[in-house]
């Protein structure tokens, strides 16, 4: 007699936003001097009637939330632990910008490993061209 395996974490969310008739998730991914671009590009994925996830926060504006370099580096992996979140949440990532840093580069290596789809808004910077 077989038994049906259990599902991965992955088939269960999958599942769940199935059966909960979710609309596709999107994760926003780029360098922080791009926030506007993210943000035009939220309206835009949120107008093709898509859930959208990017970064809230931008480490390099001044905020009080982040004056203290000490805080403001502990804060940052939480982001990054956050954001990575985000991403395997999403049903795919969308990059913005024309410019990929070392942080970018790595959530396109982790959305990747995941199998998830990655689009570029300049699909020339793509690293895995």
């Amino acid at each position: 007699m077989s038994y049906p395996r259990p599902l991965t974490p992955e088939e269960s969310l999958a599942d769940a936003k199935k059966r909960l008739s979710l609309p596709r998730i999107v994760a926003i991914c780029g360098s922080t001097r791009f926030m506007a671009e993210m943000a035009e590009a939220d309206l835009w994925e949120t107008e093709a009637g898509k859930i959208v996830v990017k970064p809230g926060c931008d480490l390099k504006s001044p905020h009080e939330l982040w004056s203290d370099p000490v805080e403001a580096e502990a804060l940052k992996v939480r982001l990054d632990d956050l954001h990575r979140a985000k991403i395997r949440l999403a049903d795919d990532v969308l990059v913005v910008g024309d410019y990929i840093g070392d942080s970018t580069r790595a959530e396109i290596g982790y959305a990747r490993s995941l199998g998830k789809p990655v689009r570029f808004t300049h699909p020339e910077v793509d690293p895995g061209a």
